[in-house]
């Protein structure tokens, strides 16, 4: 192996464990400022206990329970909006007029607090899983829609200009230019939209459900379940992470021609 090669060897796998180098001394430091009664264990509970209420949450059975519900709200929600949300991004990327239309009412709906449309959602689909679910999809929506119109209309007019010259029509235009060309900022978007989408999903099931991570959550706060409510905590930043990494994996495979950087590969 040459130098230059080892040297990068070296340093990928020292930035794969410095995020876990740090997380397992936080921790340690966290467990030993409990034992040593410097940190109250009422309202911060050592890991050891935390780790204790997860274990009897997994032999128990709720913790899988619960987990699956929620994935499968924000899934189904990530689906729907995600889904809606490239369609109309393509469309508002690619036609001038139809982005002309559109622009304005978007900016006018996506600042607008997703959480705060919770009412007039559970007006239109009632309290049932759809109410969840329509939650999760509006807050996927609007990342993946503005992602996506960034995408194309960031591609160079001159590749357009080259398929034509090749009398390429719409399709080929559409699966040889404009889908590579904005592929990288559309996954940006899904990574971003699916993170919403859970963060949504849990925040509605805090209000309205009666399964869920969210509602667990709320339900260990009631009893002062301290441990269990940092433990649910934990799964909810595991689910988050275990995304991220699927949508990681996605994007290597759908684009080899770049690095875990983003940079384009020689």
């Amino acid at each position: 192996m040459s130098a230059p090669r080892a040297a990068s060897t070296f340093t990928s796998r020292a930035e794969r464990l410095g995020p876990i180098l740090i997380v397992a001394g936080t921790l340690a430091i966290w467990e030993w400022l409990g034992r040593a009664g410097v940190v109250g264990s009422l309202f911060f509970p050592q890991p050891s206990a935390i780790a204790g209420a997860l274990a009897a949450l997994f032999r128990s059975g709720e913790l899988g329970v619960h987990v699956g519900v929620t994935m499968g709200r924000t899934l189904a929600g990530f689906c729907i909006g995600a889904g809606a949300g490239v369609l109309l991004g393509f469309a508002m990327g690619t036609w001038p007029r139809v982005h002309a239309q559109l622009d304005p009412l978007v900016a006018l709906v996506h600042p607008m607090p997703k959480i705060a449309m919770l009412p007039l959602i559970l007006i239109v689909f009632g309290i049932d899983e759809a109410s969840k679910i329509a939650l999760g999809a509006l807050g996927a929506f609007f990342p993946m829609l503005i992602n996506t119109v960034a995408a194309v209309r960031h591609i160079s007019p001159t590749y357009f200009e080259v398929a034509r010259s090749y009398g390429a029509g719409p399709v080929r235009t559409f699966t040889r230019v404009v889908l590579p060309g904005s592929l990288p900022l559309v996954l940006t978007g899904a990574r971003l939209s699916i993170n919403v989408a859970l963060m949504l999903v849990i925040a509605g099931e805090l209000l309205v459900a009666q399964r869920g991570l969210g509602q667990m959550l709320w339900f260990s706060w009631q009893t002062v379940r301290i441990a269990d409510v940092y433990a649910w905590l934990a799964v909810t930043g595991g689910l988050g992470l275990a995304l991220n990494w699927v949508l990681e994996w996605v994007s290597a495979r759908t684009m080899p021609w770049r690095d875990d950087e983003g940079r384009v590969l020689a």
